[in-house]
């Protein structure tokens, strides 16, 4: 019976926890983390206010707990597709590849249903004057940032290296608008393009991009 009870109490928690976490989530991505109040997340996680700090130390805690929980996905993900592209011999081909190992796990991720908030919230981290200050994207972002540009200058020996790391922001700065689009691009388009369609995303964008840094 008590172990009944210990395993009981166990699950309840890791429940509590989750629904904070996919809470907080939805709540950061569409307010950000200055616009979104402790209380806010606790009643939409149906949760007192306590447990919040409980388990996370504080708004900050939860916040950062958020992202040591998903970016691991999208870092391995963008891992695999750089090994991949390691292997490619042809520069344009390794390019294409490299673009969208940096592509993909975002896209799939918006697409993906129930945890698309987290590609809003990485873009507001990337646009938040104060992301410096919290470390976040320095951390879990910065290391693979390093192995993609190490790979870019590998195809690019002539090009200076700011123009090495200019195409990188391009890359990103791509991916980072499509990932906080709200619709607009659909609602212009009338449905042509949606970047919820990740193969059609990839196929038009992908060139658009390799055109792009091929002329520099």
């Amino acid at each position: 019976m008590k172990t009944t009870g210990r395993r009981r109490a166990e699950h309840d928690e890791e429940g509590a926890q989750s629904r904070i976490l996919h809470a907080a989530e939805e709540l950061f991505a569409n307010s950000g983390i200055d616009g979104t109040s402790v209380r806010q997340i606790a009643e939409k996680a149906d949760v007192p206010v306590g447990l919040i700090n409980y388990y996370f130390g504080s708004k900050e805690g939860l916040y950062r707990a958020i992202f040591q929980a998903r970016a691991p996905v999208v870092v391995e993900e963008r891992r695999v597709g750089l090994a991949m592209a390691a292997m490619e011999d042809d520069p344009r081909r390794r390019l294409e590849m490299i673009v969208k190992a940096i592509l993909v796990p975002m896209l799939n991720l918006r697409s993906r249903e129930g945890i698309n908030h987290f590609s809003l919230l990485l873009a507001r981290e990337t646009g938040d004057p104060r992301s410096t200050e919290r470390g976040i994207l320095q951390e879990m972002f910065d290391p693979i940032a390093r192995e993609i540009i190490g790979q870019l200058k590998l195809i690019w020996p002539q090009r200076s290296d700011a123009e090495v790391h200019w195409a990188y922001q391009m890359i990103i700065g791509v991916m980072i608008f499509i990932m906080a689009d709200g619709g607009r691009i659909t609602r212009l388009s009338e449905g042509r393009a949606d970047p919820e369609n990740v193969d059609d995303t990839l196929r038009i964008v992908v060139p658009l991009l390799l055109n792009g840094l091929a002329s520099g």
